[in-house]
């Protein structure tokens, strides 16, 4: 019976969502501040913390921001506002998804049950993935180029990640916010080129090679040892 953490100091809310919740088969724990709902993550360890933003002591960001130092527990937000900068920051936070109040029950539970079925997809082992000279293992977290290991900023790797597990195909600019930023990220798209510029800087001497296609995006491909390419992952000379 997969247990859900609710963080809200409205009691109304947080007693709707522990009935539909209970009625689909949850065990649910509540905490009414940041101070407890951290607590209680530590100690109980549910499967899944839906996370009120203004919360008393310790806010919803701050949470969310101390729990992934230490824990991977799926995080849904919720939001008084419609805000998208309160959507962007938590997913940046690294929330899984998030809701605007009022909501609706019964949609939060359905939210609930999808974002636990694709972390459970999630620790499945994954292969070790390689593009020429690159590897990337995504149950270590490394990128290593021959011998050489690369640090990566969190979302650099998943957009890598990505990429890498379809070398040759191009994914365009929304795609690729939603493969790796999240399904409902409301990000600038120009959020994927600043991404792919510091990427190709980290890649140069790799034989992978990130590479624009014109109007439509990006591919990660392999390119022959030697071979000279531009700051946008063109050969040089080609057209």
């Amino acid at each position: 019976m997969p247990t859900v953490l609710i963080a809200d100091d409205e009691k109304n809310i947080v007693q709707l969502a522990r009935m539909y919740l209970q009625a689909e088969g949850f065990s649910v724990d509540t905490a009414s501040n940041g101070r407890e709902a951290l607590d209680k993550v530590r100690q109980v360890k549910p499967d899944l913390l839906v996370l009120d933003l203004m919360m008393p002591e310790v806010d919803g960001w701050e949470v969310c921001r101390r729990l992934r130092k230490e824990s991977d527990v799926p995080i849904i937000m919720l939001t008084a506002r419609s805000d998208d900068v309160d959507k962007i920051v938590g997913l940046e936070l690294g929330a899984d998804d998030y809701m605007t109040k009022p909501f609706n029950a019964r949609e939060l539970v359905a939210r609930i049950k999808a974002v636990l079925r694709r972390y459970a997809a999630g620790k499945s082992p994954e292969r070790v993935l390689q593009v020429g000279d690159l590897r990337i293992d995504p149950e270590r977290h490394e990128v290593t180029i021959g011998e050489r290991t690369i640090d990566l900023r969190p979302k650099e790797f998943e957009l890598l990640t990505t990429l890498a597990r379809n070398p040759g195909v191009v994914f365009d600019r929304e795609r690729l916010l939603k493969l790796a930023w999240g399904y409902d990220y409301y990000g600038d798209s120009r959020t994927v080129d600043v991404h792919v510029t510091w990427l190709r800087e980290k890649l140069r001497e790799s034989t992978a090679r990130i590479q624009t296609v014109w109007g439509v995006g990006y591919k990660l491909v392999e390119s022959e040892p030697g071979d000279a390419t531009d700051s946008k992952g063109r050969r040089k000379g080609s057209h």
